[in-house]
């Protein structure tokens, strides 16, 4: 049975390269929101798109972040990883600046998002706890590969993970 996820990413840099994720067929994720749909969701306010998160995170088991080269810079996606762990989701990273975008282009690696998510009253972040996975591959096909064979298994550890801590 597919695990039912959370997908965390940066909309405006990464969609393109989601899609490839999500579209392995080895999870269930949240239907994401079209860009127009994303836009009326940001025009209500704060308060509408924390709603919006609480609601796709219904019934998930997973926060998988999909680690672009600005993906640590957006608060949302800081506020979905937070709000995951809190909620006692297993939160895992996963790279996809190899994967190609519209353009037919790489990306960089950016910051580890999860080095952004401290524990209340430590220095202590989330990236020493939850993992960041690097798919193995030169180029997009093999880290698309690298990705599909082993994201199953990614999701699982990062579930136990969080049990444990």
């Amino acid at each position: 049975m597919a695990r039912r996820v959370f997908f965390s990413f940066h909309f405006a840099n990464d969609f393109w390269r989601t899609q490839q994720v999500r579209n392995m067929n080895s999870l269930e994720g949240q239907t994401l929101c079209s860009a127009n749909d994303w836009e009326e969701v940001k025009r209500k306010g704060d308060a509408s798109i924390e709603k919006w998160i609480g609601d796709q995170l219904q019934g998930k088991t997973c926060v998988v972040v999909l680690v672009g080269a600005e993906t640590a810079n957006r608060p949302w996606v800081i506020h979905e990883i937070s709000k995951g762990w809190n909620d006692k989701r297993g939160v895992l990273g996963i790279r996809i600046d190899k994967l190609l975008d519209t353009n037919s282009r790489p990306s960089t690696a950016g910051v580890n998002p999860l080095s952004k998510v401290t524990f209340t009253g430590t220095t202590r972040t989330l990236a020493e706890v939850a993992p960041l996975k690097v798919p193995s591959g030169a180029d997009s096909k093999a880290v698309y590969a690298s990705i599909a064979n082993n994201i199953e298994a990614w999701i699982e550890e990062a579930i136990r993970i969080r049990a444990n801590n």
